[in-house]
């Protein structure tokens, strides 16, 4: 798995003929179909499909789904591709696996913890770090003013979070 990269995951079934509620989690999320065929962590393969955008997603035809019980089956499933098959990104953009596991510094050094997830609601990607001696973590905006220094061969990410935001 580590070489594959999460562009989706399954939502659930979608009417009565085997389709899928699919979200994306690619750039464009209509690329999604292009990436095929689609991988899941337990090594299945499917061929993809968009039949019409839906709310948060597209319903999707799923090779060998053919039934509403079998769509409904894969709800909650990830999708995933190799690495070689997206596209190179630009030296300031990075996929979010990527990220996860990176040690998070302040800009004078200090370890604040490691890049636990990478999460967006819809007002852009905020970093989940799980913090050095606490049980909790810190959510930080993954913007340019807050974290000015991705460093993926060094492994850390340094960050100037906002005052107050870590008291």
């Amino acid at each position: 798995m580590d070489d594959l990269i999460c562009v989706g995951a399954i939502m659930g079934a979608f009417g009565v003929h085997g389709e899928v509620r699919l979200k994306s989690f690619t750039a464009d999320p209509e690329a999604i179909g292009s990436y095929a065929p689609l991988l899941t962590q337990d090594g299945r393969a499917f061929k993809v499909q968009l039949t019409r955008a839906v709310a948060n997603g597209f319903a999707a035809r799923l090779s060998e789904v053919r039934t509403r019980d079998d769509a409904e089956a894969l709800k909650g499933t990830s999708l995933f591709v190799p690495r070689a098959r997206l596209p190179s990104l630009p030296d300031d953009e990075f996929y979010h696996a990527d990220l996860i596991g990176l040690e998070v510094r302040d800009t004078g050094g200090v370890l604040l913890g490691r890049v636990k997830s990478v999460q967006n609601h819809g007002a852009g990607d905020i970093l989940e770090v799980q913090a050095v001696g606490k049980a909790g973590t810190i959510l930080l905006p993954f913007t340019l003013a807050v974290v000015p220094t991705v460093d993926l061969t060094a492994g850390r990410i340094v960050v100037d979070p906002p005052e107050g935001l870590l008291d």
